[in-house]
């Protein structure tokens, strides 16, 4: 069976690129992450990609002189790479055309919320949690999702339920949602791999 090649973009700590980075290393996944890109030249997921020999790359609108320019970069580092998907591991910006028209239908996200629901433009991190506690919703979860050019609207790959209960605050929701991030992600890019999810 083939190894899936991984290109991850990521903004911040990188959690859920260690979840992923850790499965493929224990074999439980038979895919390797070839490349980290952060638009964050302090983003702690980079320091996670170094330490594992992973190709750790800044791009941005700084480095780059504009976002079209970073776009078309970090779109030739993966084709560059033979990258099979691109998997957004905590990205904060709009996937550009270039990337898009690339790989189309081979990039994927996980957003902290059952879409359709509290998705869109500012929906991330806290935000949604806040959003769902604030509209007494009894459960949330996370979703893995296809990447297409709208916020969070791509095809469904999988999706996880977490009760919400009473005493919730958006800080204890998000620990209990990341954990199920953790599993979820890994595992499904582990069924792409594998055939089972197309």
């Amino acid at each position: 069976m083939k190894r899936l090649k991984i290109g991850v973009l990521a903004s911040g700590g990188g959690s859920n690129l260690q979840s992923i980075i850790d499965r493929t290393l224990d074999g439980s996944v038979s895919a390797e992450v070839v490349v980290v890109i952060s638009n964050n030249t302090t983003a702690f997921a980079l320091e996670r990609a170094a330490k594992h020999g992973i190709d750790a790359l800044h791009i941005s609108a700084v480095s780059e002189g504009s976002q079209d320019a970073a776009d078309e970069r970090i779109t030739a580092e993966m084709i560059q790479r033979d990258v099979d998907y691109v998997v957004l591991a905590g990205y904060m910006k709009m996937i550009g055309t270039h990337l898009l028209s690339a790989f189309n239908g081979k990039i994927m996200n996980i957003h902290p919320a059952l879409l359709p629901k509290f998705g869109g433009k500012g929906m991330y991190g806290m935000n949604v949690h806040k959003a769902v506690i604030a509209a007494g919703e009894t459960e949330s979860g996370a979703t893995v999702h296809l990447v297409d050019g709208e916020y969070d609207h791509g095809r469904t790959l999988a999706q996880v339920k977490v009760d919400v209960f009473p005493d919730d605050t958006a800080e204890t929701l998000q620990k209990r949602i990341l954990e199920k991030e953790h599993l979820i992600f890994p595992e499904t890019i582990g069924k792409i791999a594998t055939g089972e999810l197309k």
